[in-house]
C-alpha cells in the first residue's frame, strides 16, 4: 500500500439521500481512504458536500445554467449527469481519483453511470442502484462496474440498508486498498483472443501455445465481449487481436443476438492492432427461445443448443454480406494483416456429420474474401485445408501471431 492512501469519490443526490451518502464516507474513511464527497443533487443546500452541486454544474459545456434552469426534472437530470461526467473527466486526468461509489434510484443511476464508466478498466467502482435487479446493459456497458442491489429503496438509513450500504462501503474499500498481487504476465503483451463454445478448442489451444510470450485474454463473442474487445484495442490495453472468432460480424448484419455493432473490428481498421484472425461461429445466426426467431426464417436450418440459444445456419448470402464487411474492414488497416481461412468447416457443428455442415455455403465465404481482400506484403490471407478445431490450425494462428507482434 503506498504512503498516501487513495481517494474514493462517493457520489450522489445529498438533498435526498445526504444520510446514506455520509455513512458510506464514514465507513470509507474508517477502512484508511481519503474520500471526497460530491454533490449532483438539483435542489441541495451549500456544503452539503466537499464538492457542492453548483461546483459540479458548473462543468457542463454550457454552464450551470444548464443544469439548474431547465423547468423539466428529466432534462435538468441529463445535464447534471453531462455536467458529473465532465467534471469526472478532468479529475481522472489529475490523477485525483483512484475509485467511485454511488448511490442511487433511476435518475441518480443515469447521473452517475455515466461517469463512472470513464473510470479505467481495474480502477474500482461499485454503484448502489435500485435498477440493479433489472437489465443493467444500459448502466455497465462494457466496464468492470459492479452493481448492488439495495433490497429497499434508498430512503433513510435502516437496519437492513446499514448492513447493505457497510457491505458496499468495506468492498469498496478492499478493492482500493489491496493491489492486484504482482504476476509475471504483467511484463508480456497483451493480447485479445474471441471465442464461442463451438470454437474453444481453437482458442485454447491457441491460448496454450503462446502462454510463454503473452499474456493472452479472452473475450465471449457474444456481442458484449465484441465491444468490449474493441474498448480496451481502443484504450491501448491490447498489444493486438487475435479474432479467431468474428461471428459478431455476420450476427450484426442478419440481426441476430450476439450483435456488437458496426464498429467491430475497428481494432484493426482504425487502430492499426497487429489482427490475426479467422471466420470462427460464421456458420451461426443465434436468437433466442424458438419463439423469438423472426418469421421470415422459416424453414431455415436450426440447431437448439439450449432452452434460451437457438442457432441458425448462415446462408450463403448471408456469408457474402459478412465476408465483404470484414474485407471492407481489414482492408483499411494500418497494421498488419493476417486472415486464415479454415476449409475443412468453422465450428463445432460445422463438420462432416454435424447438423451445420454445408462446404457450399463456406465456399461463398472463402471465395468472397480472397476476391474482396486486399492482399499486400503485410496483410496475408492464408487457406488451410483444416478445421477451425484442428491442432494444426491453431498452430498456424500461433505462429502468425509471433510473426507479426
Amino acid at each position: 500500500m503506498s504512503a498516501t492512501p487513495p481517494t474514493a469519490w462517493v457520489v450522489g443526490t445529498f438533498d435526498t439521500k445526504a444520510a446514506e451518502l455520509n455513512y458510506l464516507a464514514g465507513l470509507l474513511r474508517a477502512a484508511g481512504a481519503r474520500v471526497v464527497t460530491v454533490d449532483i443533487g438539483t435542489r441541495s443546500a451549500p456544503g452539503a458536500a466537499d464538492i457542492e452541486t453548483g461546483a459540479v454544474a458548473s462543468h457542463h459545456p454550457r454552464g450551470a445554467s444548464a443544469v439548474f434552469t431547465p423547468s423539466d426534472r428529466g432534462e435538468a437530470v441529463v445535464a447534471m449527469g453531462e455536467a458529473l461526467a465532465a467534471l469526472v473527466r478532468q479529475r481522472l486526468a489529475a490523477g485525483e481519483i483512484q475509485g467511485m461509489l454511488g448511490v442511487g434510484g433511476s435518475g441518480g443511476s443515469s447521473m452517475i453511470a455515466p461517469a463512472m464508466r470513464l473510470l479505467p478498466i481495474g480502477t474500482p467502482k461499485l454503484l448502489v442502484s435500485t435498477m440493479a435487479a433489472g437489465d443493467v446493459s444500459a448502466y455497465v456497458g462494457v466496464v468492470d462496474m459492479t452493481l448492488m442491489y439495495p433490497v429497499t429503496d434508498i430512503a433513510g438509513l435502516n437496519r437492513l440498508s446499514r448492513t447493505i450500504l457497510a457491505n458496499a462501503a468495506h468492498a469498496l474499500a478492499g478493492m482500493l486498498l489491496h493491489r492486484v498481487p504482482a504476476d509475471r504476465a504483467q511484463d508480456k503483451p497483451a493480447i485479445g483472443l474471441t471465442m464461442f463454445g463451438v470454437t474453444t478448442p481453437c482458442v485454447q489451444a491457441v491460448r496454450a501455445l503462446l502462454a510463454d510470450d503473452f499474456d493472452a485474454q479472452v473475450f465471449h463473442a457474444n456481442g458484449a465481449g465484441g465491444r468490449t474487445l474493441e474498448a480496451l484495442a481502443a484504450a491501448g490495453m491490447l498489444s493486438a487481436v487475435v479474432d479467431v472468432t468474428t461471428t459478431e460480424i455476420g450476427q450484426h448484419l442478419a440481426g441476430g443476438v450476439c450483435d456488437a455493432g458496426p464498429d467491430r473490428l475497428d481494432c484493426a481498421a482504425r487502430h492499426g492492432l497487429p489482427w490475426v484472425g479467422s471466420v470462427g461461429a460464421l456458420d451461426m445466426i443465434n436468437w433466442g427461445a424458438p419463439s423469438t426467431i423472426p418469421a421470415r426464417h422459416q424453414g431455415r436450418t436450426f440447431h437448439v443448443h439450449n432452452a434460451n440459444v437457438t442457432l441458425m445456419r448462415s446462408n450463403a448470402p448471408e456469408l457474402r454480406a459478412s465476408a465483404l464487411r470484414i474485407a471492407e474492414q481489414l482492408n483499411r488497416a494500418s497494421g498488419p494483416v493476417r486472415l486464415l481461412l479454415p476449409e475443412g468447416g468453422l465450428s463445432m457443428i460445422d463438420a462432416p456429420g454435424q447438423p451445420f455442415h454445408d462446404p457450399e455455403a463456406d465456399a461463398v465465404l472463402f471465395d468472397t474474401l480472397e476476391g474482396a481482400f486486399a492482399a499486400s506484403e503485410s496483410h496475408r490471407l492464408i487457406r488451410l485445408p483444416l478445421h477451425i478445431n484442428d491442432p494444426a490450425f491453431a498452430a498456424a494462428v500461433a505462429e502468425q501471431v509471433r510473426a507479426v507482434v
